[in-house]
């Protein structure tokens, strides 16, 4: 297996994202790519009562057709933070712990970022440390098309219009508790938040079983 991996920048990513996170050495976060629209870059899904329910950061228009994931600035329209909020607190105020981490989770819906990839590292960085993992993570310095053996390219393949199941051979989607489990089923791949307000600490444990080993 490389040792080396190469991702997108994500707004809470989901579950495999962070299962990359966990198995490989050394992360890089693409800064360097050109930003598209209804990837992870600005998205993540979540379980809201009635099944899965995407949320969107709104960017602003760039100026450039084509214009990198760096430069892609958060736009304040429609009141996103206080949506984006509710609908997290209405889908998990009745997790087991929601209420142990959302004071951790609030300021980032309080306070303006300028640019979606700093928002996304620090969100990203809270992650980690609640679930207790410390990924060797840094952003590109190029755009490269060409990789070693040693260097794995996930950057377009954890997309939320492609299946993992055929994209990724590595990743798992191991069951673990939901809320609304009885009435959905179980949801793969949601967000990680899904996973960390169901399940806790035991949330690193659940990771290590979506790694194929």
């Amino acid at each position: 297996m490389a040792t080396s991996v190469f991702l997108s920048s994500a707004y809470l990513a989901p579950v495999e994202y962070y299962a990359k996170l966990l198995a490989y050495d050394k992360v890089y976060v693409e800064q360097h790519d050109h930003y598209m629209k209804q990837t992870y870059r600005n998205r993540c899904t979540i379980a809201a009562p009635d099944g899965e329910l995407p949320l969107s950061i709104p960017t602003v228009k760039p100026d450039t057709p084509k214009c990198l994931v760096r430069d892609i600035r958060i736009s304040d329209h429609g009141n996103w933070r206080h949506l984006h909020w509710n609908a997290i607190e209405s889908a998990y105020n009745h997790t087991p712990f929601f209420e142990y981490y959302k004071d951790d989770f609030r300021p980032f819906y309080e306070k303006k970022y300028e640019f979606l990839i700093d928002f996304n590292e620090a969100l990203c960085q809270l992650v980690c440390s609640l679930i207790d993992i410390q990924p060797d993570m840094e952003r590109t310095t190029t755009y490269r098309t060409d990789f070693t053996a040693d260097e794995d390219d996930f950057r377009e393949r954890i997309h939320p219009k492609k299946d993992f199941r055929t994209e990724d051979a590595d990743f798992i989607a191991y069951p673990y508790y939901q809320v609304f489990q009885d009435r959905l089923g179980f949801l793969p791949n949601l967000s990680i938040i899904d996973l960390l307000f169901n399940m806790g600490p035991e949330s690193l444990l659940v990771l290590q079983k979506c790694i194929r080993g």
